[in-house]
């Protein structure tokens, strides 16, 4: 681990954005995805503290008492139609090489937990890549079941007329 302080998990602040959209490439990039696009902190600002109370992103960032932010986790409430229910999507959880299996994982996890409970959600659901073995191993030491599926998107052109 760099630095020698202890870890914390707290919400992201507006000042945090460039290093959360820093940690958003670090994790595309791991998960050999194309980068975020280049507005990134300006979107998340949007989407955390554009006046809806609660924000429907919440961001939890981890850090070191003596140095920069580590790892981060986010989430949004979701409609389940099989369940007739809500529950909290957990989009992202990504610590920093050499911040893994350190213990801050859980930390972030707790926090997200704790935003599904303030929220009046039972249930936390994710995705992780199949080959992410780490990740994996992580959430089954969680207790976490997982259920086989593939993540599909299509762009949706906002310019295209709807004859």
């Amino acid at each position: 681990m760099t630095g020698t302080g202890a870890a914390r998990v707290r919400h992201a602040r507006p000042a945090d954005l460039p290093y959360v959209a820093e940690l958003a490439a670090e994790h595309a990039a791991y998960e050999k995805a194309l980068p975020p696009p280049a507005d990134l902190p300006q979107r998340l600002e949007k989407l955390l503290f554009g006046g809806a109370t609660p924000p429907r992103l919440s961001v939890f960032v981890a850090e070191l008492d003596d140095g920069p932010l580590i790892g981060y986790a986010s989430c949004a409430p979701e409609v389940s139609t099989w369940d007739g229910s809500e529950y909290l999507h957990m989009d992202c959880l990504f610590l920093r090489d050499g911040h893994r299996g350190l213990g801050v994982g859980p930390l972030l996890m707790d926090a997200v937990v704790g935003d599904a409970r303030a929220r009046g959600l039972d249930q936390v659901q994710w995705q992780t890549p199949p080959w992410n073995t780490d990740a994996i191993r992580f959430y089954d030491r969680l207790g976490a079941r997982a259920k086989e599926k593939r993540r599909y998107s299509l762009p949706v052109d906002a310019d295209a007329d709807a004859d």
